[in-house]
C-alpha cells in the first residue's frame, strides 16, 4: 500500500510541518518592545549570520527581472548563457544524453560543483551525484548566485569548481500565473510552459506559505529538419561538404547497393549499413552484399543524420511548496516541498547488428548461390594463407580441412535493421525533496538552524527498436529458411541482402525492448550555530569576531537495476546499445564538523573603512574513503567606501560517488581518432609498431589489414577498480579581485569587478580516454597500457574487443582565468532609464593532464575528440530601456573563435579546423496593459546566424552531432516568443 512508502510518510511529515508552521502557539514570549532589531544578513558561500557582511570570493548574481528577459522555463539553458558555463547535459544533447539538465562550471565536470536550493543540497538524480536542474522551480526563482572557486569549507564535498545557489521566493503574496510559447523560425521546436504561483502572509505577517505548480511541454527538431543535417558530412576528407554548400542531396550509390537513407561510400555514414556487409573475422575477406543477394566491393554507407534529434522533446511537470512561521525571534519554522516529474525521449537511428559477431552456418539457405561461392572461396583462400584455422573463426564440422557448406564461420554481419524502426530511450524520472527546520535566536545574539532534508530520485528507462543480438544468432541458424534450430518461436532472419529482406515476423523476433530502473535516495541531519564572540574584538575593529559552529550527517544510496537482456555480455543483447550493464548498489555515509569565522580587523579608519579576515575548516569523515579536510583563509579590504578587494584561498575536496566506488565492470563506448595498428595507419607501421600490435593480439598478417575504428567510437570496458578504488579529489582554489562602486554625476548605481580565479585539482577521478591508451600502447610503448588492449580476430571492432578503462585517479585538472562584471544605469528624465550590464570570462588556463607519461591536454581555445568548443573569451551584455510600462532588452552574446586540437589538426578537412567569432543578439520587450498584466515578446538570435559546419567526427558523439555542436551554438536558427503574465 502506498500509505507506507516513504513519499507518504514524507508528505504527512511535510503536511505536519505546515500545519505547525501555520498554527504554531504565540504563547512563547514575545520580542521585548522597543528593542532595536539589526537586520543579519546571509550570503551565499558563508553560513554566518551577521550585520553588514561582504564576501571574499567572487559571487555572480543573476536576479528575477533578468531572467525574466530570457523568457526560459528550463533552468539549464538560463545558466548555459553564462561566460562561467560550458554546456554538459540538457535539451541539445540527443545521443549520450542521460535525460537530464546538467551544469558545468569552467569546463571542470558537471560532477564537479554543487547545486544548492536555498542554501541546501539538491538530491542527485543519478547515482554519478549530479543534479538534475529541471527540477527547479524558475517561477519562483529570486536570484541565483554562482560562487567561483571551491566551496567545500562552506557546503561540503563536490564544491570544487565552484556553487551554484538558487534563491527562491519564501515571501511571495498574491496570484501569478505566466503563459509563454516559444517557436523556431522554421515554424517547430515549440515549448510551452505555464506556471501558476499563489503566495499569501498569515497571523499578522508572522508567516508566509507559497504554492507554485508549473507544466512544460518542448517539441522535437529532428537533424533531418534542417539542410545542416540531412546527412552526414566526413570531418577528415570533408565529403558531403561540397553538396551541403551547393544545396544538393547527398551522393547516391551505385544501382543495386540502395536503400533508406543510403549514401555512396564515398560520403559519410555508417559501416553498419544497407545492404548488409560481410567480414570474416582475423582475415581480409570483407564485401558487401547487394540489393540481389550476391556479394561485391564494399559500395555503400548508412546515413544515420536524420534520425536524431537537434532538440529532444520533454514534458514536465512540477510542485513547490514553502512555509515559513515566526512564533517570536528564538522560534521560527519553515519547510519546503519539491515534486517534479519529467519524461525525456533521446532517439538515434535505427538499430542494427553493428560489430557484432556471429557464428553463420554455411548451410543457411537464405545465402544466395553466388555469395556462398564467395564466402566460400576466400575463407579457403584464408585457410591457405594461415589466417584463418580450425578452432578459430571457423568450425570445421565434418573435419574435412576445408571450409564447406556443413561448416559454420565466425562473421561479422554489419546490417541496419531499418524494419525494427528508430531506437529510442524514454526517461520517465520523478524527484521530491522535503527540508524542514526550525531557528531562531537560542542564546544572547546567538542563532540556530536545526534542519532535516530527505529527497528521492526515481527512474525509468525504456529503450526500443533495438536488435535482439542473440536471437538474431538464432536465428541464422535454419536449414530451410522456414524454422529455426532452436525451434520455439523463432523466426528465421534474412541478412543476405537489402531493405525488405526482414520480414515482419522476423523484425518481431528479432527486436529487443530493455528496461532499467535507478534509485537515488538522499537523507540531511544539520545543525548550525552562529553568533558574534564578543570577547574577541579588536580595537581597531567595530565588531567582534562573527562565528558559525556546524555538524552535518549525511547519507546517500543509489541503485541501478538492468533487465536480464541489458545485462547480457559482453554488450546487451541489444545491438547498438553501447554496451551491457549490471546492477549497482552502493552508497556512503559521512559526518562532518566544522567551523567558520570573520573576524573584523579594521573599521572606519583612514584608507581602511573596512577590513575582515575570513577562515574556515571542516572535517568529513567518510566510511569509504575515511577522512578528508578542507579550509578557507582570506580577507576582504574597503580602503575607501566605493572600492573592496578581496582574496581568498581554499582547499576543496570531492569524495568518489556512488558510480565511481560501486560500479562492476561492463562494456560501452568511447570517442577515438584512430587505431595505429589499422588499415588506416598501413602507410606509418614500422617494425617496432609491428611488435607492439602482435603484443597485443594480432597475427604479423593482421597488422596494418584490419578495419579502423567506425564512426570514431571504441568498445570500452569500464567499472570502478575493486583492488585499487580512487580516493578524493583535491582542488587548491585562489581569487582575488576588487569591486568598484564609484558615485557618478553621469551613472547611477555603478559597479565594476575584476576578479582571477586558479582552480587547480589535483587525484581528478575519471578513466584514462581510449585515444590515451592506444597512443601510450603504440606510440609510446608502454605495456602497462597495452595490457588494457583486448582484440578480437585482430581488430578493435568486435563487440567483445576494447579498451580497459577503470576508474581511477589522474594527475591534474585546472583551469585559471579573470572574469569582469559591470552595471550602470542613466537617467534619462522623461526618456525613461537605460541600464548596461554584463559579464565577461577570459580563460589564461584550461588544461588536464592523465599521468606524467601522457601529454598535457591543453582545451583553451580548442575542440575535438577530448575537448567540446571551450572558447578562451565569452560575454554577454545587457542593454535594457525601460519608459513607463514598456521595456525594451537587448542581450549580446560573444563567443570568441577556437580551432581543432593541434593533434587532430592534421586529419581533419581544411574547412573544418576553426569556428570564426559568434556573436548572437536575443531581444526581449514587454508592455503593462494593465496593473495586472503585461504581455511580453522576444527573439533570440535575432539575424539568424547558422552554426559551423564541422562534420560528424569531430568531437565527442554527445556534443557533436548534426556536423556541428549544438550545445554550443544556435542549430534551430531564429526563436520567436511570446508570453502573458498576470499577477493579482
Amino acid at each position: 500500500m502506498f500509505t507506507n512508502s516513504k513519499l507518504a510518510n514524507a508528505v504527512r511529515f511535510a503536511l505536519c510541518a505546515t500545519v505547525m508552521t501555520s498554527y504554531a502557539t504565540s504563547a512563547i514570549a514575545q520580542d521585548v518592545a522597543g528593542e532595536e532589531d539589526v537586520e543579519k544578513i546571509s550570503i551565499t558561500g558563508s553560513r554566518i549570520l551577521a550585520p553588514g557582511v561582504e564576501s571574499s570570493s567572487p559571487i555572480f548574481s543573476l536576479d528575477s527581472e533578468q531572467i525574466g528577459y530570457l523568457q526560459q522555463p528550463e533552468f539549464e539553458r538560463i545558466i548555459r548563457s553564462l561566460p562561467a558555463t560550458i554546456p554538459a547535459d540538457g535539451g541539445n544533447v540527443n545521443n549520450g544524453t542521460a535525460g537530464a539538465a546538467t551544469i558545468d562550471l569552467r569546463g571542470l565536470g558537471a560532477q564537479r560543483n554543487l547545486v544548492l536550493l536555498n542554501g541546501k543540497r539538491m538530491v542527485p538524480f543519478n547515482f554519478n551525484g549530479q543534479v538534475d536542474t529541471a527540477n527547479i522551480p524558475t517561477a519562483l526563482i529570486d536570484r541565483i548566485d554562482v560562487v567561483t572557486g571551491g566551496a567545500s569549507a562552506v557546503y561540503g564535498s563536490d564544491a570544487i569548481s565552484g556553487a551554484v545557489n538558487v534563491i527562491l521566493k519564501n515571501d511571495f503574496q498574491g496570484i501569478a500565473l505566466d503563459l509563454n510559447h516559444s517557436q523556431s523560425g522554421d515554424s517547430d521546436g515549440d515549448q510551452d510552459n505555464m506556471s501558476l504561483t499563489i503566495g499569501a502572509n498569515f497571523d499578522e505577517d508572522k508567516g508566509n506559505a507559497v504554492l507554485s505548480i508549473s507544466w512544460m511541454d518542448r517539441d522535437s527538431v529532428l537533424l533531418g529538419d534542417r539542410s545542416l543535417g540531412l546527412f552526414g558530412i566526413n570531418s577528415n576528407s570533408g565529403s558531403g561538404y561540397q553538396e551541403f554548400l551547393n544545396g544538393d542531396v547527398a551522393t547516391p550509390p551505385p544501382a543495386g547497393c540502395g536503400g533508406p537513407s543510403v549514401v555512396d561510400i564515398t560520403g559519410s555514414g555508417s559501416t553498419t549499413a544497407i545492404p548488409t556487409r560481410f567480414e570474416l573475422i582475423g582475415t581480409g575477406v570483407n564485401g558487401q552484399f547487394r540489393e540481389d543477394g550476391t556479394i561485391g566491393p564494399n559500395c555503400s554507407l548508412f546515413n544515420f543524420n536524420p534520425f536524431n534529434y537537434y532538440q529532444t522533446p520533454a514534458q514536465r511537470y512540477g510542485a513547490t511548496a514553502l512555509a515559513n512561521y515566526e512564533v517570536n525571534e528564538h522560534l521560527e519554522f519553515y519547510s519546503s516541498f519539491n515534486f517534479t516529474n519529467t519524461t525525456v525521449v533521446q532517439q538515434v537511428a535505427p538499430s542494427g547488428t553493428f560489430g557484432s559477431s556471429f557464428d553463420l552456418p554455411l548451410y543457411n539457405p537464405l545465402i544466395g548461390d553466388q555469395a556462398l561461392a564467395f564466402i566460400l572461396d576466400g575463407a579457403n583462400g584464408a585457410v591457405a594463407d594461415g589466417t584463418l584455422v580450425d578452432g578459430g573463426s571457423w568450425t570445421d564440422a565434418n573435419n574435412n580441412g576445408v571450409v564447406d557448406t556443413e561448416d559454420s564461420l565466425n562473421v561479422r554481419l554489419r546490417r541496419r535493421t531499418l524494419e525494427l524502426g528508430e531506437r529510442s530511450e524514454r526517461y520517465d524520472s520523478e524527484l521530491w525533496q522535503i527540508n524542514a527546520g526550525v531557528r531562531g535566536l537560542f542564546f544572547g545574539d546567538w542563532d540556530y538552524d536545526f534542519s532535516y532534508q530527505y529527497g528521492e530520485a526515481n527512474r525509468t528507462t525504456v529503450r526500443d527498436g533495438y536488435t535482439n543480438l542473440g536471437n538474431i544468432q538464432n536465428a541464422l541458424d535454419t536449414r530451410d529458411g522456414v524454422t529455426c534450430a532452436v525451434g520455439g518461436t523463432c523466426v528465421p532472419i534474412d541478412l543476405f541482402g537489402g531493405f525488405g529482406t526482414i520480414t515482419d515476423a522476423a523484425a518481431a523476433y528479432s527486436k529487443a525492448i530493455a528496461l532499467q530502473q535507478q534509485k537515488y535516495e538522499q537523507e540531511i541531519i544539520s545543525l548550525v550555530l552562529t553568533g558574534p564572540v564578543d570577547i574577541i574584538e579588536l580595537p581597531t575593529a567595530g565588531a567582534p569576531l562573527a562565528m558559525s559552529f556546524g555538524y552535518e550527517h549525511r547519507v546517500e544510496t543509489g541503485i541501478l537495476e538492468p533487465d536480464e537482456c541489458l545485462k547480457e555480455t559482453p554488450a546487451s543483447c541489444q545491438g547498438g546499445a553501447g554496451g551491457n550493464l549490471l546492477p549497482i548498489k552502493g552508497g556512503f555515509k559521512v559526518d562532518e564538523f566544522y567551523f567558520e569565522g570573520i573576524l573584523p580587523l579594521l573599521d572606519g579608519m583612514a584608507f581602511a573603512e573596512s577590513m575582515d579576515l575570513e577562515f574556515g575548516f571542516r572535517s568529513s569523515d567518510f566510511d569509504t574513503i575515511g577522512t578528508a579536510d578542507s579550509w578557507k583563509f582570506g580577507f576582504n579590504w574597503r580602503p575607501v567606501d566605493s572600492l573592496l578587494l578581496r582574496v581568498m584561498t581554499q582547499r576543496a575536496n570531492r569524495a568518489p560517488n556512488v558510480g565511481e566506488i560501486a560500479s562492476p565492470v561492463t562494456s560501452g563506448l568511447d570517442n577515438a581518432v584512430i587505431d595505429p595498428c589499422s588499415v588506416a595507419n598501413a602507410g606509418n607501421i614500422d617494425a617496432t609498431l609491428t611488435q607492439l600490435c602482435i603484443s597485443t593480439g594480432m597475427t604479423a598478417a593482421q597488422v596494418g589489414v584490419i578495419p579502423d575504428i567506425i564512426s570514431g567510437q571504441i568498445n570500452t570496458f569500464n567499472g570502478s577498480s575493486p583492488t585499487n578504488p580512487p580516493g578524493p579529489e583535491e582542488a587548491d582554489t585562489f581569487t582575488a579581485g576588487f569591486v568598484w562602486t564609484p558615485d557618478f554625476d553621469w551613472a547611477n548605481d555603478f559597479t565594476f569587478s575584476v576578479d582571477y580565479y586558479d582552480i587547480d585539482i589535483s587525484g581528478i577521478i575519471g578513466n584514462f580516454s581510449a585515444q590515451e591508451i592506444l597512443d601510450s600502447c603504440y606510440i609510446n610503448g608502454d605495456t602497462a597500457e597495452c595490457a588494457k588492449i583486448n582484440r578480437v580476430g585482430g581488430d578493435l571492432t568486435g563487440s567483445a574487443a576494447g579498451v580497459n578503462q577503470f576508474t581511477t585517479n589522474l594527475k591534474y585538472l585546472r583551469a585559471e582565468g579573470i572574469e569582469i562584471g559591470f552595471n550602470f544605469n542613466l537617467d534619462l528624465e522623461d526618456m525613461g532609464n537605460l541600464s548596461f550590464s554584463g559579464n565577461i570570462n577570459k580563460y589564461l588556463t584550461q588544461e588536464s593532464q592523465s599521468s606524467e607519461t601522457v601529454p598535457v591536454l591543453d582545451c583553451k581555445g580548442y575542440y575535438g575528440t577530448s575537448c567540446d568548443p571551450l572558447s578562451d573569451l565569452r560575454w554577454i551584455q545587457r542593454t535594457t530601456w525601460q519608459y513607463e510600462d514598456i521595456t525594451v532588452s537587448l542581450l549580446w552574446r560573444h563567443i570568441n573563435s577556437v580551432d581543432v586540437e593541434p593533434g587532430e589538426r592534421s586529419l581533419r578537412f581544411e574547412a573544418f579546423r576553426s569556428i570564426d567569432s559568434y556573436d548572437y543578439f536575443d531581444l526581449f520587450a514587454s508592455y503593462n496593459v494593465t496593473e495586472y498584466a503585461t504581455v511580453t515578446a522576444g527573439v533570440d538570435n535575432l539575424f539568424d546566424k547558422e552554426p559551423p559546419v564541422l562534420g560528424n567526427d569531430i568531437g565527442d558523439t554527445s556534443s557533436n552531432s548534426g556536423n556541428t555542436f549544438p550545445s554550443n551554438y544556435d542549430v534551430l536558427g531564429r526563436i520567436y516568443k511570446v508570453g502573458l503574465k498576470f499577477k493579482f
